[in-house]
């Protein structure tokens, strides 16, 4: 009888202690900024090997180039978005964020003989970040 009570006792102790808590998350909200990037904003780099495109943007703030989250999508054809880093047509793609700007980056694999990008729309993801 005292095992059976002692077994009932820990069983409902187990149950008292692992009871359920639910934690809600909102969502965070992010944002999608589409820019159209023709081929007369990308600029030749100081050694000629590069080209590069400054984006101005606003919503990247001090607050969020440390803490948030920067995507970018190239689309070189109508609603076909690839994501960077990434080479198309013989020109490798990359680029760099910081406070108030997206800097994209155009160069050959090669490293030599630059080529200046053709028009693209470029899809800017910014994902917030809960510190």
């Amino acid at each position: 009888m005292k095992k059976l009570l002692t077994i009932l006792c820990v069983a409902m102790v187990a149950i008292g202690l692992s009871s359920c808590t639910k934690k809600y998350i909102t969502p965070n909200p992010n944002q999608t900024i589409l820019f159209t990037v023709p081929t007369s904003s990308w600029t030749l780099s100081t050694d000629g090997k590069s080209y590069y495109s400054v984006i101005s943007t606003p919503e990247i703030d001090s607050y969020f180039n440390d803490n948030g989250g920067v995507l970018v999508y190239f689309s070189f054809t109508n609603g076909v978005y690839e994501q960077v880093p990434e080479v198309y047509n013989g020109v490798s793609y990359s680029y760099t964020h910081n406070a108030g700007s997206v800097v994209l980056y155009a160069q050959t694999p090669d490293g030599v003989t630059p080529i200046k990008p053709d028009p693209l729309t470029l899809k800017l993801l910014l994902l917030t970040s809960n510190q």
